[in-house]
């Protein structure tokens, strides 16, 4: 199965058009429920879910969070966590998730999720102190454990969010002082640091940056490169074909280097993106410069956690004539 996407070259600037694809007629067998719900009160007013993501083979699109009854967030696919706001403080909730796929069929609802909201504090508009310190270790190629000594604030501390290279990953309890990480790729560096939040959700400084590399898993952890990188070049024309990472999730963005320079990002729609470690990929570029130019081409895909994978091996094409 293929799926192309068609860009532009003017001096190598790309300009890319998103792939589409349709459902698979026919198809009505629902994905299976959503499983890991958590919930967690961030501050009196806010309370952040979290689950797993559903595997690739599932052909889930997206999600949808209720709140008891109610229908309070629909989320994309490569989303697993949420912060439900304009909550009542000191008041306990009950969360659900549930997936959708392409054709439209609803998973059953999650098992429930449930977390009780602390007290307002009035007026309170001082952040958290920092967590003093913080130290990590990997624990085998796809988790790592963090642990942080204690925050303080005026009011006290309700919630501790993980960070990994600056986007929120994880939220931890305010008795919490450590927690496991998993989903990581194997032989890959990660930066992490944590933040206090108190009630009134002023969140502290980063605390100190945690930096570590998971071992690499030679017997089954997947190589983040994409495989079988070819270009072929026709009068005007490249056409590049690659084979997906096999991560386990979906992968549909992948960075584009031309002659040792990014010059692009390709994405592909969350209909048209291959699941990884099945068929190929195509990508037509329309090029403007000499015929003759040599192009060393190489790209890299975009992993489930957020880093970029390994290169490709590098490929040259001669632009035709």
């Amino acid at each position: 199965m293929r799926h192309p996407a068609r860009s532009a070259v003017p001096a190598l600037c790309l300009c890319l058009a998103l792939a589409t694809a349709c459902a698979p007629d026919g198809d009505t067998d629902p994905p299976h429920a959503p499983v890991g719900i958590t919930a967690q009160a961030g501050s009196a007013t806010s309370v952040h879910v979290m689950w797993r993501a559903a595997p690739d083979s599932e052909g889930v699109t997206g999600y949808q969070v209720f709140q008891g009854d109610h229908l309070v967030r629909e989320l994309p696919s490569d989303k697993t966590m949420v912060d439900v706001t304009d909550l009542a403080p000191v008041t306990a909730y009950t969360f659900t998730v549930r997936a959708r796929d392409a054709a439209g069929n609803r998973s059953p609802l999650s098992e429930p999720a449930r977390a009780t909201t602390p007290a307002a504090k009035a007026e309170d508009h001082r952040a958290p102190s920092a967590p003093p310190t913080t130290t990590g270790r990997a624990e085998g190629p796809r988790a790592a454990r963090l642990t942080w000594t204690a925050a303080t604030d005026d009011t006290g501390v309700t919630a501790y969010d993980v960070h990994q290279g600056g986007v929120r990953v994880h939220t931890a309890g305010a008795g919490e002082s450590a927690t496991t990480l998993t989903g990581l790729q194997p032989g890959t560096r990660y930066t992490f640091t944590v933040r206090a939040r108190d009630g009134a959700d002023n969140t502290s400084p980063d605390g100190p940056t945690v930096e570590l590399t998971t071992p690499p898993d030679p017997g089954q952890g997947p190589d983040t490169a994409p495989g079988g990188l070819t270009a072929t070049a026709s009068p005007g024309l490249v056409d590049l074909s690659w084979t997906p990472p096999a991560t386990g999730r979906r992968t549909d963005e992948y960075q584009l280097y031309v002659n040792d320079r990014p010059v692009t990002v390709i994405q592909f729609g969350a209909g048209a993106a291959i699941p990884s470690g099945t068929g190929r990929v195509e990508h037509r570029i329309t090029v403007t410069e000499p015929a003759g130019t040599v192009w060393a081409v190489k790209l890299r895909a975009r992993l489930p956690d957020g880093n970029w994978g390994a290169f490709t091996a590098e490929t040259r094409v001669v632009l035709a004539r």
